[in-house]
């Protein structure tokens, strides 16, 4: 009995696949509005380099092994100075202590993959925090998380290399540009506000922990405050839980 010979068939696109471009190109579109804060913040970062006289690729090198936001610019004069190593630690744990804060509610546990945790550990940002623990976005899958925050991290990329190469042929003071991140943070704070409208408490605290910080010490006020309102998040925890149920 002859054996018929064997036709292999290419298998058709996995639906995984195809629903991973799909969450890739989802995590694109949520990071647009956020790109209009970070583009101009990297043409700025990018700017700073050339007008410092530090070589142009050092623009886009600093914000991709970085990525720091406020740190790059402060560590520009720190690096033409040359300041002691001890001096640059402590204003990276100075500046960038709030993270500390962020990691206990961002949803890390919801991205798979080991590279995929370091990659999204690495690019913990305010604006990746805000977007991603509020609203829709605690329904992110774990490609549409790692998207987003990489779409983020290459806004200020090309922005500083943008920057750093044009840097010459624009002024070096443009009036509103370095309000384009403010803004930004400020719309992110309104719309997680809007999102819990019904803890109000919660952004009357965050306030009262930046008046206090900017009276006591106006020099830390960032790491200050979150001390403050991370303090006073535990308390309101504590008090509830001791609080007896009612039927």
């Amino acid at each position: 009995m002859a054996i018929p010979p064997v036709v292999v068939v290419d298998p058709p696109r996995p639906a995984r696949t195809r629903r991973q471009r799909a969450e890739m190109f989802a995590g694109l579109k949520d990071s647009v509005p956020v790109g209009l804060g970070l583009f101009p913040m990297g043409l700025a970062f990018g700017m700073l380099i050339t007008h410092s006289g530090l070589p142009w690729w050092s623009a886009p090198m600093f914000s991709a092994v970085m990525y720091t936001g406020t740190l790059e610019f402060l560590l520009i004069p720190m690096l033409l100075a040359a300041a002691p190593l001890v001096t640059v630690v402590l204003t990276t744990l100075l500046v960038n202590g709030r993270h500390t804060f962020y990691a206990l509610s961002f949803p890390l546990h919801r991205v798979e993959g080991r590279w995929a945790k370091l990659y999204s550990t690495f690019a913990l940002s305010d604006e990746a925090y805000a977007m991603t623990t509020s609203g829709e976005a605690r329904t992110w899958s774990s490609t549409r998380l790692v998207s987003f925050q990489a779409f983020n991290h290459a806004y200020c990329v090309v922005g500083a290399l943008i920057g750093a190469l044009v840097g010459s042929l624009i002024p070096p003071r443009i009036t509103g540009l370095d309000f384009a991140m403010t803004a930004l943070l400020v719309v992110l704070a309104l719309d997680a506000i809007r999102d819990r409208r019904h803890d109000l408490p919660t952004p009357l605290l965050a306030l009262l922990a930046a008046l206090i910080a900017r009276l006591v010490t106006p020099g830390q006020m960032l790491l200050t405050a979150f001390i403050l309102f991370t303090t006073a998040l535990l308390v309101r925890y504590v008090v509830a839980r001791r609080e007896p149920v009612r039927a």
